[in-house]
């Protein structure tokens, strides 16, 4: 990962590349909807300390995802920011049906 993206446009097209993998897309996917719930279940029961597995439930689904099916280091650890932004919106075109679930 040696460019410089200057923007999430420029990186969007680069974050998909590397989730080329169904089942890391997949993976991104439950991860995703997991966190959702995680948080469903905080505002209901007012467990503010179930927050501290977010960064778990996220990047656990995740790194396997890539470390295992897609075999490729995460655009997390170059690029923290604009990875949790594509994060959601792949989730979100996962949702609407953009990108192949």
């Amino acid at each position: 990962m040696s460019k410089k993206y200057n923007n999430f446009s420029e990186f969007y097209p680069f974050y998909l590349s590397q989730h080329a993998n169904k089942t890391c897309r997949r993976l991104h996917f439950v991860g995703s909807c997991s966190i959702i719930l995680l948080m469903i279940s905080v505002a209901v029961s007012g467990y503010l300390s179930l927050l501290w597995f977010i960064p778990v439930i996220g990047y656990g689904f995740a790194w396997v995802g890539h470390f295992i099916f897609e075999k490729n280091r995460p655009a997390t650890f170059t690029y923290p920011i604009y990875s949790l932004i594509g994060d959601w919106i792949m989730f979100k075109d996962m949702l609407i049906g953009k990108i192949k679930f």
